[in-house]
């Protein structure tokens, strides 16, 4: 069976292994595991720019790191690739079903350095002593507007689970509409991002921008050099 199949196959057997629960939320903004087939478009490693995300972060091989709300595990498994058999990623997501579905991919191929993690919409339950952590197109889903105090709530826990230096990546969509992604309301403006993190304790280290389609952030801890 080719990657494509394979990961084809993968995507159908989550999607019906799928629950009502496990697919809901109350805000109505969580991705579904009937959509898992949209993040594996064919280009996506030209307008993502995995390689340079991982740089930014500074992911290197023997790195221990934790992708939140992984989903499908697109990012996981190129932070598998990178870190290799020396260090760890740890996939988080609050739907089992994912979970299950990471795990697979993960064993299709022979990849054993991925940790799956089952969080909550404000703890992501990451061990200690992380060198780099990665919220990737995601964060507009955890931005919950009936309690905003949880997105800041999950950002503390992160802070805390990263070494001194450790650095957290959040990529999420540009504002505005046009090609993929979410609809224009449901995505979220950087400086709300950055407003968020400092109050979780976390300050900006730099920002670049993936035109035509995403932005990264870069955060360190309270102890981290700040942005010029």
């Amino acid at each position: 069976m080719g990657r494509i199949s394979l990961i084809v196959a993968l995507m159908l057997g989550l999607a019906a292994g799928a629950t009502a629960q496990q697919t809901a939320k109350p805000n109505g903004r969580l991705f579904g595991t009937q959509d898992l087939g949209l993040l594996e478009a064919p280009d996506r490693d030209q307008w993502q720019k995995p390689d340079q995300i991982m740089d930014a972060i500074g992911v290197a091989e023997g790195s221990n790191v934790a992708e939140l709300g992984a989903a499908g595990g697109w990012f996981t498994l190129r932070l598998a690739e990178r870190v290799g058999p020396n260090g760890n990623v740890y996939a988080e997501d609050i739907q089992p079903a994912m979970l299950e579905g990471i795990s697979r991919r993960m064993q299709s191929q022979n990849l054993t350095n991925v940790k799956t993690v089952l969080g909550t919409a404000s703890d992501p339950h990451l061990p200690s002593a992380l060198d780099a952590a990665l919220i990737n197109d995601a964060f507009h889903e955890m931005d919950d507007p009936e309690d905003p105090t949880l997105v800041v709530t999950l950002l503390r826990n992160v802070a805390a689970a990263l070494k001194p230096q450790g650095r957290l990546g959040i990529v999420d969509w540009t504002p505005g509409n046009g090609g993929p992604g979410p609809s224009s309301d449901h995505r979220v403006d950087p400086k709300t991002v950055i407003e968020a993190a400092r109050a979780a304790g976390l300050q900006l280290i730099k920002r670049e921008d993936f035109p035509p389609f995403v932005f990264l952030l870069v955060f360190g801890r309270a102890n981290a050099k700040p942005a010029p």
